[in-house]
């Protein structure tokens, strides 16, 4: 391997990506000052995905329209030089045996990816995250790989323990500082890990027929970086490959097609430079020419694509209506619309849940909504006091909030199954959702009944109710329900998520009576 400056800053990249995921994590602490959202606040296609569907600005995403000035300037150097996947890639392909090119691929392929992406953008629907190579590579890590990885550490330690006997007290120092420093939090296998995984490998699959398959042929961002890189000062001289040598056409990763060089495809590896036997290669910037011809080949591409980004965002909202009951969003999400339109599904958040109770929403939202996070709570609830969800976010699509307004933030509002909750079908006492709930007021709350029970006698019941004015959703009520099966407490979207009042969320109940 050549250490080449784009090769060198790849791999710091890389480190430097690899080095924020761990981060993003919970370790001890409230707040979580280094994120791997900062990749995806550079991202240019989840910046021009944003404003089309938005329709507004988020500062944010400031670093993105830096990177976009840089590719405008420099051309297409973010996937040769930053781009974590690329990196990943230039590290695999070399070990990986060539076969002739998939001619599938070749010509407007990615063109019938990008264009659609981003006009259904306009049409309120963001997608583009899905394709995001960043965020591709995010979820593999974030749902199966870096689990596997806890799981498999914590178990060769458990083997550890056993082999060195009464001395195993002698590496549990060892165990501590990597638990706390490079292990996830906790081991959780999420939904559609499989699919997030085996997106991950064909990318690398893809590499047995090209070098750089993904990257020249289909990535949207690299696609919509070389439009941009179009215009760059910086370029190639030679424009061609050279008659007499070719030498370069066997170096190029992404540019060089059978003698040609594509200046939106060059990654400005500069490889060609470095391997010029002749020393004719050179990189200089220069005014570009007046004019750079079409931005796409052909017409109906364009207009394929604003009619395929109409296509898809029109079935894509379907979803039932039973099961849109139980889409719980995130604390501080407000507008289910606007929440979806700014969502990159990147995974961020339900990495750094503190109680686990963020999952990738599957066929619940619909296509609209596959990869968002939706809470769970008989999986886990949201902590009362954690922020960490919102800290994450690379877009603002979970609001940053202090931690007194998003104790205020309704989720959802709980109800009462009484063929379920054992105060009402069984006659017994159970208070354990009044117990842990949060509300300092308490917005479970219970008052003795005198009731007839299962054997027919009057006895003394502490019924449970809800105080629906204070209640946040959080689902640590569902959470704990002791019934092993359904629970007899659930929590149920609203379609007012208004924050509770401050002054209401201190003061008791207007009434005592649990059903006006």
């Amino acid at each position: 391997m050549k250490f080449t400056p784009a090769r060198i800053s790849q791999l710091l990249f890389l480190t430097l990506f690899f080095f924020l995921f761990v981060q993003t994590e919970y370790r001890g602490h409230d707040e979580i000052n280094a994120a791997v959202n900062a990749f995806f606040r550079a991202d240019p296609l989840v910046l021009i995905s944003y404003l089309l569907a938005a329709k507004s600005w988020s500062w944010l995403l400031l670093p993105a329209v830096l990177m976009v000035v840089a590719t405008l300037l420099l051309g297409r150097f973010f996937c040769g030089w930053i781009c974590p996947l690329g990196a990943l890639l230039d590290l695999i392909s070399p070990k990986i045996r060539k076969t002739a090119p998939l001619r599938l691929l070749k010509g407007s392929a990615k063109y019938w990816l990008l264009l659609p992406l981003l006009s259904s953008s306009f049409f309120n629907l963001n997608i583009s995250g899905l394709l995001d190579p960043i965020a591709l590579v995010l979820r593999a890590m974030t749902f199966l790989l870096y689990p596997l990885v806890g799981y498999a550490a914590k178990e060769g330690w458990v083997g550890l323990y056993r082999l060195f006997g009464e001395r195993r007290d002698n590496v549990a120092p060892a165990y501590h500082l990597i638990r706390d420093t490079l292990l996830p939090f906790r081991d959780t296998i999420y939904p559609l890990a499989f699919l997030s995984t085996l997106m991950f490998i064909g990318i690398i699959v893809l590499e047995r027929y090209e070098t750089r398959n993904w990257c020249r042929n289909l990535c949207p961002l690299g696609t919509l970086l070389g439009l941009l890189g179009r215009f760059s000062l910086f370029k190639r001289v030679p424009g061609h490959v050279c008659s007499d040598c070719g030498k370069c056409r066997e170096l190029c990763p992404t540019s060089c097609d059978e003698g040609e060089l594509h200046k939106e495809d060059c990654v400005l590896c500069m490889e060609c430079q470095q391997g010029c036997p002749h020393d004719r290669v050179a990189f200089r910037l220069s005014l570009p020419p007046l004019a750079v011809g079409p931005l796409v080949p052909q017409r109906r591409l364009v207009l394929g694509g604003i009619a395929g980004g109409l296509m898809l965002a029109v079935p894509a909202r379907f979803r039932s209506p039973d099961r849109e009951s139980r889409m719980l969003r995130p604390p501080g999400v407000r507008s289910e619309s606007d929440f979806l339109k700014k969502c990159v599904r990147c995974g961020e958040c339900m990495k750094v849940c503190l109680k686990n109770a963020l999952y990738p929403a599957t066929y619940q939202a619909g296509l609209e909504g596959v990869y968002t996070p939706v809470v769970i709570p008989r999986l886990g609830y949201c902590e009362y006091n954690c922020t960490l969800c919102g800290q994450v976010c690379p877009t603002g699509a979970i609001p940053n909030l202090p931690v007194a307004e998003k104790r205020r933030e309704v989720i959802g509002k709980a109800v009462f199954n009484k063929n379920h909750c054992l105060p009402f079908a069984r006659k017994i006492d159970c208070i354990v959702c009044e117990e842990h709930c949060p509300i300092p007021d308490k917005a479970i709350r219970s008052r003795e009944t005198r009731v007839v029970g299962l054997d027919g006698l009057l006895t003394t019941v502490k019924e449970p109710y809800l105080v629906e004015d204070i209640c946040n959703g959080c689902g640590i009520c569902e959470n704990v329900c002791p019934l092993e099966t359904k629970a007899g407490i659930e929590v149920f979207a609203v379609k007012n998520r208004t924050p509770i009042p401050a002054s209401v969320a201190t003061q008791e109940s207007k009434t005592d009576n649990p059903y006006p």
